[in-house]
């Protein structure tokens, strides 16, 4: 009896330890997140040393996925495309949406909040919707067109020309995010100080100065995220295109990113081996550029 109870008091003692707790609390997600991240990673990498044909045939390859990979203009279309349309994205979506929830939260703007609202609403709609109403806007006779005639400009073919393929995913991207990012950047300058902002106006500054030496720097760490995010989403261009040319097919491949020719490989080729080799090179260059973006930001320095 007394060795019974010696045993239950050392079992509460145990699983009241602060370590086992945590671990405890943890394992939940610690076996999802090797499920359905670590293991398809390694999965990924794995496949794209093999050349894949059918179901259960599979012939270790090697560096010849990658090989190919490294001659394919196709990828290097894909990649350019995804590249260029990652820094609009960056540019766009941190200008644009920095300088509004600048000017929202000065306190000069009435109803300010049914103007975010109101920006907002589109990250709600579903990018299938948001890529069939677009289809309607770019058209030869739609929206853009018609505000471009209103202006004395000529008609531009948006979705059946190479070069404005990407202008057209810029436009669509830029009215889908900005409500987002100005939500983030709201955030952020909420936490600035009212008092700084008041000690710089007795000083004499502008609003514009208060805007380039106080909400500008002590935003750094929003825009840094803010711009990661975007980076990322970027080079994972995938729903707009699939959807504003049925299955991708843009006029020249003008609208082709990395996602989408995968997904051609893997789906409609059945190469699996070479989709995972362009998984794998996707990843390395999101998390290289991510890398860079946050040494850039001083954020691996020590303070």
């Amino acid at each position: 009896m007394v060795a019974q109870t010696t045993l239950v008091t050392r079992f509460r003692s145990l699983a009241e330890h602060p370590a086992v707790v945590t671990t405890f609390f943890l394992l939940p997600f610690l076996a999802l997140f090797v499920g359905f991240r670590v293991w398809p990673t390694v999965h990924a990498v794995v496949l794209s040393f093999q050349d894949i044909e059918g179901v259960g045939s599979s012939e270790w390859t090697g560096l010849g996925n990658y090989q190919a990979l490294a001659q394919d203009p196709q990828f290097y279309k894909a990649l350019s495309n995804s590249a260029l349309y990652a820094m609009g994205t960056l540019v766009l979506l941190i200008v644009i949406p920095f300088t509004l929830a600048a000017i929202l939260h000065s306190g000069r703007v009435k109803n300010s909040h049914a103007f975010r609202t109101l920006l907002f609403l589109p990250v709600l709609t579903s990018l299938v919707v948001v890529g069939v109403v677009f289809q309607l806007i770019l058209s030869p006779d739609g929206l853009v067109n018609a505000a471009l005639s209103a202006f004395g400009l000529p008609k531009l073919a948006w979705l059946e020309s190479e070069y404005l393929a990407l202008p057209a995913l810029l436009i669509l991207a830029t009215w889908r995010w900005v409500g987002l990012n100005i939500l983030y950047f709201t955030t952020g300058l909420a936490n600035i100080p009212q008092e700084l902002y008041d000690a710089a106006a007795v000083d004499g500054a502008s609003g514009f100065r208060r805007f380039l030496h106080i909400s500008l720097p002590l935003s750094k760490p929003i825009i840094l995220f803010v711009m990661v995010l975007t980076l990322i989403n970027g080079f994972q261009l995938f729903v707009e295109p699939f959807i504003l040319w049925t299955g991708g097919e843009s006029p020249g491949g003008g609208g082709l990113s990395i996602v989408v020719l995968l997904y051609r490989t893997a789906f409609t080729s059945f190469d699996l081996g070479y989709a995972a080799a362009i998984g794998v090179v996707l990843a390395l260059i999101i998390m290289v550029i991510s890398v860079i973006q946050l040494r850039l930001f001083g954020f691996f320095k020590k303070e």
